[in-house]
């Protein structure tokens, strides 16, 4: 018998250990390290033990058994995160009702998805797997990480990251039902009323549940995965992340916050941010933003490049996204234009693609900068970042190389169906964002 439960224990401790995402250990040598949040190093080593930054200084020596990474001439900064992406998804659209808050990218992440490997080859370490922009309140999103070569969905989750959900304002939630099926929202004014019904209901749920509590002999409330989502927001336990483009639509949903006492938001997209950047500052509202995209649809008509570096000026938490398995490539390259585009400094333009993203997903205790105790996420670069001449040669998550370009084979697939047609990854003209994927008016 007790032979019997030791085994039982061993298997159980070695079911556990399987399941964990692997953790590395490295020593980057001699690189110019760009912290961020400390300054630039020159000549300055990073230790990585057991996938968090250990050490950070100069002539650090390998502990036995750890590799070193010789980084001299090279940049190394903190791991990119791209605030805003469908990458690693199966699928991002439950467009079935205007307010589907229950549903979950969680449930349709891909870890065998190239889009990941892709964006490792961009010094791209984590990202925001969202739900897709055809409800006013879509499902809620997952942070993961880009550790290619996990098989299981579980080890690319970002364990202990916040929750996050998907709103949506405009054009999408009005085209894909009130213009689709006759269901509000068919018009702007419609999307803002079918936000604020969605939290009555939920604070008269919330009501409903603490009256119960209060007296157990009574019947319960009947449970709803819907409506507790929406009343975890209320309670600030999900960080909102919302699809916009119009100021007016803006400043409609901050009111929307207000009234009902919610003030965690991140607006993505936000091309007419710049109109309203000092009310976005006042709020505590942050913008995730293209570097220079828009015209792709009747309300994204009105923008500006300097749209990133008007509302950094502003002091808005501001980040650079992709929403595209092109773009998060090269981030830097995008975060390179509010330089060209607002004269934003090596560390402000670097900040929008590091830091700030950390900042709006709440995880910036743990990654997007190179700090000790922070994990061990890293982007190795020959030439400085965001030079025209950058080139990914390395990245690193949580202290293991997911991207070598010295070393990687030719075709790094993990799954490969020999019927796919694999189509080249080239920068095309876009005509719509991809927030729309998988609704049925993507092919209207």
């Amino acid at each position: 018998m007790y032979k019997h439960i030791i085994f039982a224990l061993c298997f159980l401790m070695a079911v556990s250990l399987q399941a964990q995402p692997k953790k590395g250990s490295l020593l980057i040598k001699n690189g110019t390290v760009i912290t961020i949040t400390g300054g630039d190093l020159e000549n300055t080593d990073v230790l990585i033990r057991d996938g968090k930054i250990n050490r950070i200084g100069k002539n650090l020596r390998a502990p036995k058994g750890v590799e070193t990474v010789d980084a001299t001439g090279m940049y190394v900064m903190p791991g990119i995160i791209d605030a805003h992406s469908h990458a690693g998804l199966s699928a991002v659209n439950e467009g079935s009702n205007p307010i589907t808050p229950e549903v979950s990218t969680e449930d349709a992440v891909e870890p065998t998805s190239i889009s990941l490997y892709r964006a490792l080859a961009g010094g791209v370490t984590a990202s925001h797997a969202m739900h897709g922009s055809a409800n006013a309140i879509g499902g809620q999103c997952e942070t993961i990480k880009h550790r290619w070569g996990e098989m299981d969905p579980d080890n690319v989750r970002m364990e202990g990251a916040p929750r996050t959900i998907k709103f949506a304002l405009g054009e999408n939630p009005m085209r894909s039902h009130g213009e689709r099926s006759g269901v509000n929202p068919s018009s702007r004014m419609g999307v803002e009323q079918v936000i604020r019904q969605a939290f009555a209901k939920a604070q008269q749920y919330k009501a409903a549940w603490k009256k119960y509590e209060a007296n157990p002999e009574m019947d319960a409330p009947e449970y709803s995965l819907r409506l507790q989502t929406m009343a975890d927001i209320l309670d600030g336990k999900i960080l909102i992340h919302c699809h916009s483009y119009r100021a007016d639509e803006i400043l409609m949903l901050m009111n929307v916050l207000k009234d009902f006492g919610v003030n965690n938001i991140t607006y993505q997209h936000t091309n007419e941010g710049f109109k309203v950047a000092p009310e976005l500052a006042e709020f505590g509202a942050h913008a995730s933003v293209f570097a220079d995209w828009w015209a792709y649809k009747f309300e994204v008509y009105y923008s500006t490049a300097y749209n990133a570096a008007i509302l950094t000026k502003n002091g808005v938490v501001t980040s650079i996204n992709s929403d595209s398995g092109e773009l998060i490539r090269h981030l830097y390259h995008e975060a390179a234009k509010t330089q060209r585009y607002g004269n934003l400094t090596d560390n402000e333009a670097l900040k929008l693609i590091t830091i700030n993203p950390a900042i709006q997903l709440g995880i910036d205790s743990r990654v997007g900068s190179i700090e000790k105790g922070k994990d061990g996420d890293i982007a190795i670069f020959k030439n400085h970042p965001l030079s025209i001449y950058a080139i990914p040669q390395k990245t690193i998550v949580d202290g293991v190389i997911r991207f070598d370009i010295n070393k990687d084979a030719d075709d790094m697939r993990l799954s490969v169906n020999p019927e796919e047609k694999v189509m080249p990854i080239l920068y095309f003209e876009r005509d719509r964002d991809a927030c729309m994927e998988g609704s049925t008016m993507v092919n209207k």
